[in-house]
């Protein structure tokens, strides 16, 4: 039997397994089961609750009386928010299970400016503290607790934050509590936002966290390059998110993976997981077009990352992590890249992030494993990877096959590495000795996600 077919049946073999084990052979592949939206019976206009579409006017009680009517639709199939073309000033929202929000073509919501508008609510349990600020946080523009079926949408509406003020106060060490966002769904279930577009967001524009079946798709994200640390795509400590037919152009990250923040988020122990991201064209300024962390502490595992386009940006992949973080990022595939005009094309590091506070663990120690970086190519690339493990705790099975990436004259040092050991194969330009050891966990893992390609 030649070695060909030797490869071929084992492939078979460890394909078949894990239908037999999860029921499919998607292995990640969350993008391929989501359902079609069903349509509401039951629909109002904004305009009904006395709103004004000028800009000006401040609509958030009128949003606030129509939610609170749509509550009671929530056992005859649900209702629907319309919002008509028109710019809608208002304070924070507060969603309620099965509603659609829908914005038409021309409508927008606009964020106040004012932090006196933004009530503050308390840190999320995975964090302990706010991200910025110790102590509390802005609610954020659009929100929902223990929701389930809910539906933010449109023709092509818009949702703009105005973050020019808070972008301000965070340049200016005024902040008096950490920035809000412009949608944060915590601890729901059935969540889908599609066809909007999202402006100016005050720190992250969409934030899953505690959440579990969530699609996120034909969605258009802009930040300015200069708006510190604005984020587009934050799901944290969710599973089941597809992400997908979405531009994102942010001042810092363009989708950041997350799930807690050192030994608070080693107690909430709530990964984030099972997660595909498909067909989206991704710009990070100052950032990473994908990140996984630094906030990692739930774990991160069984992430697929295929036909992406990643362009202008300071770093294509990076996996972000450090000393007392904890928690895992583990079986996870980036596949079908294409890059442009990227600094570090990909890379991972042990020592990026800080501690909420002095409690954290310093013997809480980050894994990382099984990762799979193949089928790219890359133009105008500085540096194709640096990777920089800990010494107690090194970069294991890093697997990479079928990369070409075209360096520009700026690069002295393509490849830089410390504490990483994994296996490459057919890889330009030639990767560091830490990443050409023969490793046969990179089969057994491309077998496990349905990959045929063979390292």
């Amino acid at each position: 039997m030649s070695f060909e077919v030797k490869v071929a049946l084992l492939l078979l073999l460890a394909f078949g397994n894990e239908v037999r084990v999860n029921g499919d052979g998607g292995g990640g592949r969350q993008c391929e089961i989501n359902p079609a939206l069903k349509s509401r019976p039951h629909t109002v206009s904004i305009l009904e609750f006395g709103a004004v579409g000028d800009g000006k006017t401040l609509n958030t009680i009128a949003f606030q009386n129509a939610i609170f009517y749509l509550k009671s639709f929530a056992d005859k199939g649900g209702a629907q928010l319309y919002v008509p073309p028109g710019t809608w000033l208002t304070q924070s929202i507060n969603l309620t299970s099965h509603l659609t929000l829908f914005l038409e073509k021309g409508a927008v919501i606009l964020g106040s400016q004012d932090p006196f508008h933004w009530e503050v609510v308390d840190p999320l349990p995975s964090y302990g503290r706010g991200v910025e600020v110790p102590g509390g946080r802005y609610q954020s523009l659009i929100n929902g607790y223990m929701l389930n079926d809910v539906v933010i949408t449109g023709n092509n509406g818009s949702i703009d934050g105005m973050g020019l003020a808070w972008w301000e106060l965070y340049s200016s060490h005024s902040l008096n509590y950490s920035r809000p966002h412009l949608i944060e769904l915590v601890a729901s279930d059935h969540v889908v936002v599609s066809n909007l577009t999202f402006l100016n967001t005050p720190a992250y524009s969409i934030h899953p966290v505690y959440c579990s079946n969530v699609h996120i798709h034909n969605v258009s994200i802009s930040a300015p390059p200069g708006s510190p640390y604005t984020v587009g795509i934050v799901p944290d400590s969710s599973d089941h998110v597809c992400i997908e037919d979405c531009v994102i152009e942010t001042g810092y990250d363009a989708i950041a993976l997350k799930s807690g923040w050192d030994e608070y988020g080693i107690a909430y122990g709530r990964p984030t997981e099972n997660v595909h991201i498909r067909r989206v064209h991704l710009q990070a300024s100052s950032g990473s077009t994908i990140a996984f962390g630094s906030d990692m502490s739930g774990g991160i595992s069984n992430i697929l990352v295929e036909n992406v386009h990643l362009y202008n940006s300071r770093s294509g992949i990076e996996f972000r992590t450090m000393r007392g973080r904890g928690g895992y990022m583990k079986e996870i595939i980036i596949s079908d890249i294409e890059m442009e005009n990227i600094y570090t094309a990909m890379g991972a590091t042990g020592y990026c992030g800080s501690h909420p506070d002095e409690k954290f663990d310093p013997n809480a120690l980050p894994l990382l494993d099984h990762i799979i970086l193949q089928d790219m190519i890359g133009s105008n690339i500085t540096i194709a990877g640096s990777f920089a493990g800990l010494q107690e705790s090194p970069f294991t099975n890093i697997c990479l096959s079928n990369i070409t990436l075209s360096i520009n004259s700026v690069s002295s040092i393509p490849w830089e590495c410390s504490n990483v050991s994994g296996f490459s194969e057919s890889v330009l330009p030639k990767p560091c000795p830490d990443l050409e050891t023969p490793n046969s966990d990179c089969l057994s893992l491309q077998s496990i996600k349905g990959k045929t390609s063979v390292l």
